[in-house]
């Protein structure tokens, strides 16, 4: 790991990364793109060293209190964070401050926090995302090596709404020739379902590659399921967009499985409930793309 000081904390959207790089393992990544223009290894964790004083500056001076959304490219729950606890500094900021919170993880570390989400989720609303790729454990630990097993993570579903803060799960990526099954998406599906997920963001049944991922992936299917990068080459040469041969079948099952359970799946609204401000006792709502 290593630190940097940045200039600032917040996206234009109200995201933030505390963290650049992650030791999840996944080997999917779209992170590990060139694109985001990492000038470190992906393991070498960066830490922004300043990231909570720039935060907290930003957080006082906002006249309108909006979502914050944090993890969209680095987990905020990575191993660091046990020792670093620099997530938890940040959620007693935005519950400090009375902004709502957005938050995307695969780690049940999150539980560690549960008391700071819940404090947020009484006055505003705190969602957590989850996302959920493999209903097989053994074939989870392929493909999502250093993180927590899916049925860990539904477990942690299931306590978020136990304790009545809504949840949302991403079925991303579905991996052509590995996990694109009826048998998968419907246990995925089941977890959802049992959890009472608030809703699901699905972009399609596949996976993105370019450059910096791309050669991670192949690498890694190399190692674990021999033959199979050829056949992915045969079929999708260079294209960024890789959609699985059972797309159409897999989401006519999950949009029907959705709309039997009430469950949102339609992206843009989703999207739109992720950052949507509310206030418990007005019931009033400001978009998270209002600005300073």
């Amino acid at each position: 790991m290593h630190y940097k000081e940045v200039k600032g904390i917040l996206s234009a959207h109200n995201g933030m990364n505390l963290y650049r790089g992650c030791t999840h393992g996944c080997i999917y990544c779209d992170s590990r793109s060139k694109c985001y223009n990492m000038d470190h290894d992906f393991e070498d964790i960066e830490i922004k060293s300043n990231a909570i004083e720039l935060l907290e500056d930003i957080l006082k001076r906002k006249r309108k209190k909006c979502m914050i959304g944090t993890g969209s490219m680095s987990d905020s729950y990575i191993h660091l964070e046990e020792k670093l606890g620099h997530t938890r500094k940040c959620l007693e900021l935005i519950d400090k401050y009375g902004f709502g919170l957005s938050i995307q993880t695969k780690s049940d570390r999150i539980l560690r926090d549960l008391d700071l989400l819940k404090k947020i989720n009484e006055k505003t609303k705190c969602v957590v995302q989850i996302t959920l790729t493999t209903y097989d454990e053994n074939l989870c630990s392929i493909l999502e090596p250093n993180v927590s097993t899916s049925y860990r993570r539904f477990e942690v579903l299931k306590i978020m709404r136990d304790n009545g803060i809504p949840t949302v799960v991403w079925l991303d990526p579905i991996l052509p020739f590995i996990n694109d099954t009826e048998e998968n998406l419907l246990g995925i599906l089941n977890y959802c379902i049992e959890a009472k997920v608030y809703g699901i963001l699905c972009f399609g049944m596949g996976l993105t590659l370019r450059e910096g991922n791309r050669e991670y992936f192949y690498k890694k299917l190399d190692e674990h399921f021999p033959g199979l990068k050829e056949k992915y080459q045969k079929k999708y040469g260079y294209s960024y967009e890789i959609k699985s041969e059972n797309n159409d079948d897999l989401m006519r099952i999950f949009k029907d499985k959705c709309k039997e359970n009430n469950i949102e799946y339609n992206i843009n609204k989703v999207f739109s409930y992720l950052h949507e401000f509310e206030t418990k006792d007005i019931g009033h709502q400001i978009s998270l793309f209002d600005s300073l």
